[in-house]
């Protein structure tokens, strides 16, 4: 698994808005890290690569922030302070549907996400600095990362 080390919030924001433009209809990527770790940050950016220039703040209460105004919807979740289990809520129709969801601390609810989906890792080393690492669960979502991968080396990330 290649890490990288993203050096301040502008480097944060342009991988993400990299790998949103490499993204497709139906793309799970979960985002992991602790408070202050930089998911918000990072979902900024992976909107502004979609095309959306909405505001984006994290949806901590409301659960689901609907953009549509990119090239791809995108679903931004945070399942924080999920009481209930996400099936009870109603995730399915979003987690399936034609967007590109990114949920803030979905590791909470993995075990019941049936659609493959990739793992973000941000990984909080300093005030200012991250390492970022993708990790894919199942042989779907391997095929998937290999073409970020890939796309990414092309974007000039060494990976």
């Amino acid at each position: 698994m290649t890490t990288i080390q993203l050096t301040n919030e502008l480097i944060t924001k342009k991988l993400a808005f990299d790998l949103a433009t490499l993204s497709h209809p139906g793309d799970i990527f979960i985002l992991t890290g602790d408070l202050g770790a930089g998911k918000t940050t990072f979902t900024k950016g992976f909107a502004e690569g979609l095309g959306i220039t909405q505001m984006i703040k994290s949806p901590t209460y409301t659960l689901i922030k609907e953009y549509d105004t990119g090239r791809l919807p995108l679903y931004h979740m945070d399942v924080y302070r999920l009481t209930e289990g996400a099936t009870d809520l109603g995730l399915d129709e979003y987690l399936e549907g034609d967007g590109v969801c990114v949920i803030e601390w979905g590791h909470l609810i993995k075990e019941e996400i049936q659609t493959p989906y990739i793992e973000f890792f941000l990984d909080k080393v300093s005030d200012n600095e991250r390492n970022f690492r993708m990790e894919a669960t199942s042989p779907e979502a391997k095929q998937a990362l290999e073409k970020i991968t890939l796309g990414l080396t092309k974007l000039g990330w060494a990976l």
